[in-house]
């Protein structure tokens, strides 16, 4: 059992009071989770990671740029908390206890300072882009006078300055922020173009110029604010699926006493070998034995089997299975962080913190990329004024030049734009993105791994013989199992059609419903040979005095596009797996009807983890389709994962694509529309490149002015942009 490490072990200058959240295991591991306030990006995560790892009682230190969250492990005995964490203070980032509530809020305020600033780039851009227009449209006509053209540029200036300072805030604080710890960005050549634009425009009006680039500056930051905003908006929709599972977990259990008292304890207070209460509706608090009452529990949690099962003294049930029909009292065996419960979460929030977060190509390039523009620009200035014979002025405007024109405007709308546009075309199609390079690592899938009930199935059972039983028995059956809450019960109501409930009918718990010698329930109590050979469907008996037994036979059936969509996916080169908790020979069918040569039954939630972990190590990236909390683990450990709608709400938090409807086409829909994706990424980088390839040269020769930099820059986020369109003309076919 972990404990909560003292206080006292926290020395007096760590960053925050961190006591009450580390936890110790036996071996001596303790472990924190924190919040890393101002968290921007992955060179954040890079820096923080490495400067933990610097340390030799740090086991493990891994940080989520999603959730922001500091997963951080270390030998209690060899380091304390406070050296540790002030390793991060110092490289200027803001560590809090991890609060998910708190953290969203904090997300929302950030999003509307974003929304806030673009509204004031945006206006700005609109108004000073008609005053150079009309700036560029006197000169070439000839019509406009030295003072006219100056009182626009002031009127420019007046516009441009308070704009530039407002909107260009979230750069300059990430610029400024990366200088202190001596490190370079890619919002530090963006500072200094815009910096540097606008401080050499207000020196042209000041002197009388006749070009000011006051303009380039805004609408650089107009059109860097809207990708950056994107880009937020997609990564918030991402929630912790551990989160969501902690919420399955009771606070509190109905403990019975020696007297036979029943009294309320938190669950922290529970111990293995006392007896809880669990009312029908509320979910079982502990692992342990059913030592009284018998009844029907949901277990979807543990096996993902849509049907109920029948639990009575002795059988073993676990924590956040809900109690479906009769009170039950169970012997605990384990509770709080030693339940399977608190395994799932565990198992979902490593693989939450394992998965390494996607560095673009973008990412990767910025770290060569950012000095070189400066090395670039500064070369390009000490080589005109130094070399080459001009004044620091027009030297300066060629390195302005520089940097305006390999602003990595282009380069940093090269994924979010293709992003944005394919996020709405899902949508359109059914399909809901969550995470913000879903599509990146969906377009890498070689392997498809389907959960079954939910997913390949409706997850609802249906009568499959009606046809041969006669309607007044079918009537008569239905009549008994509309007093019942079980689901085979509802659905041969559901096949019957309205029906009368009788009412005095009773529900023996585990068998079924009588009244008087009419009996409704399984195939022992309606005595029927338990031996007898079954199909591998689901099945109620009805017994009548007098005649033959009636067997009704349930199946959870295929949903309608089922086998269409697995035989294009085949055919279009992944592999097919169906990984799930139902019985062999539910499974084994289904496979066959598939034609799904790899299957796996009777897989508990760690199981299905490690077969994704096993397909990983040989060289596959797996996406898994599944829908039920015992799902959540490992849509949380593949490579990508997609989940419908309807599904748990832990699953859809752990999934990265939450497809909507009964159908299963927006999966194939989703996997085409990746590989659209990524090529058109692709292509938007090589244009970025091509584009800076051609623009440098020619800037560092001093044949661009600063205005024809801003006009190439602008072009050059265009042609991404409308390149990025194209994948609304051809979808996802």
């Amino acid at each position: 059992m972990a404990e909560i490490a003292p206080e006292a072990d926290i020395p007096a200058d760590a960053p925050i009071d961190v006591g009450a959240y580390i936890r110790t295991d036996r071996a001596g591991i303790a472990s924190l989770n924190l919040a890393v306030e101002n968290l921007h990006c992955g060179g954040c995560v890079r820096r923080i990671e490495d400067a933990l790892a610097a340390k030799d009682a740090v086991t493990s230190a891994r940080v989520n740029l999603t959730t922001r969250r500091l997963a951080l492990q270390w030998r209690a005995d060899q380091a304390r908390a406070g050296e540790l964490l002030g390793a991060v203070s110092a490289l200027g980032y803001r560590l809090v206890p991890f609060d998910p509530e708190l953290l969203r809020d904090g997300a929302a305020h950030e999003d509307q300072v974003l929304l806030r600033a673009m509204a004031v780039a945006g206006f700005a851009a609109a108004n000073v882009m008609l005053l150079s227009v009309a700036v560029w449209a006197g000169e070439a006509s000839g019509d406009m006078g030295p003072a006219l053209r100056d009182l626009l540029h002031w009127i420019s200036a007046l516009v441009a300055l308070p704009a530039v300072a407002y909107a260009g805030r979230p750069f300059f604080r990430s610029a400024w922020g990366a200088l202190r710890l001596g490190v370079m960005n890619m919002d530090l050549p963006i500072s200094l173009a815009v910096l540097l634009a606008a401080a050499t425009s207000l020196h042209e009006t000041i002197n009388h110029g006749q070009h000011t680039y006051f303009d380039a500056s805004v609408g650089l930051l107009f059109f860097l604010l809207i990708g950056r905003y994107l880009d937020r908006r997609a990564r918030s929709k991402a929630r912790s699926a551990a989160e969501q599972l902690l919420l399955l977990g009771a606070v509190a259990a109905r403990v019975v006493g020696a007297d036979g008292q029943v009294r309320a304890l938190p669950i922290g207070a529970v111990n293995a070998g006392m007896t809880v209460r669990v009312a029908p509706g509320d979910r079982v608090p502990v692992d342990g034995c059913v030592s009284f009452g018998q009844g029907a529990v949901d277990a979807s949690l543990i096996s993902g089997e849509s049907e109920p099962r029948s639990v009575k003294i002795g059988d073993w049930v676990h924590a956040g299975i809900m109690n479906l029909s009769h009170p039950l009292e169970v012997k605990v065996a384990a509770a709080g962080d030693d339940t399977l419960l608190a395994e799932i979460v565990r198992l979902t929030a490593a693989a939450e913190q394992g998965k390494a977060a996607y560095v673009r190509l973008a990412d990767r390039a910025a770290r060569i990329y950012a000095p070189a523009v400066h090395l670039l620009a500064l070369a390009g200035f000490l080589g005109w004024w130094g070399l080459g014979g001009l004044d620091w002025q027009p030297a300066l405007l060629i390195a302005v030049a520089v940097l305006i024109i390999t602003c990595p405007c282009a380069l940093g709308l090269a994924v979010p734009v293709v992003q944005v546009v394919a996020s709405g075309l899902a949508m359109r199609q059914g399909i809901l993105v969550k995470a913000g390079d879903g599509f990146e690592r969906l377009a890498e899938v070689d392997t498809l791994v389907f959960d079954k009930t939910g997913t390949l199935t409706h997850g609802r059972p249906e009568l499959v013989n009606g046809a041969d039983i006669a309607a007044p028995v079918l009537a008569r059956a239905a009549s008994l199992a509309a007093g019942s809450r079980h689901p085979l019960c509802q659905a041969l109501v559901r096949a019957a059609g309205p029906v009368v409930a009788r009412s005095e009918a009773y529900e023996h718990p585990g068998m079924g419903m009588a009244l008087g010698a009419l009996r409704l329930g399984n195939r022992v109590w309606c005595g029927v040979d338990a031996a007898s050979p079954g199909d591998g469907n689901s099945e109620l008996w009805f017994h009548q005095p007098g005649q033959a037994k009636v067997r009704l036979a349930f199946r959870d059936q295929l949903k309608a596009d089922a086998a269409a969509v697995i035989e294009k996916l085949q055919n279009a080169g992944w592999r097919i797996e169906i990984v799930s908790g139902d019985r062999p020979e539910v499974v084994a069918p289904l496979a066959r009807q598939l034609k799904i040569s790899q299957w796996r039954a009777d897989c508990r939630p760690d199981e299905k983890v490690a077969h994704l972990r096993n397909l990983a190590q040989s060289g596959r990236k797996v996406a898994m389709i599944g829908d039920g909390v015992n799902d959540a683990p490992a849509l949380a450990a593949a490579y990508a994962s997609l989940s419908p709608a309807r599904a748990a709400d832990v699953a859809q938090a752990a999934a990265d694509f939450v497809f909507q409807g009964e159908d299963l086409a927006p999966v194939a829909m989703a996997l085409i529309l990746a590989r659209r994706v990524r090529r058109l990424i692709l292509q938007n980088f090589s244009l970025a490149l091509a584009y800076n390839v051609l623009a440098v040269p020619l800037a560092l020769a001093g044949l661009v002015t600063p205005l024809f930099a801003a006009i190439a820059m602008s072009s050059s986020s265009l042609l991404v942009t409308l390149n990025a369109l194209r994948l609304n003309g051809r979808g996802a076919q």
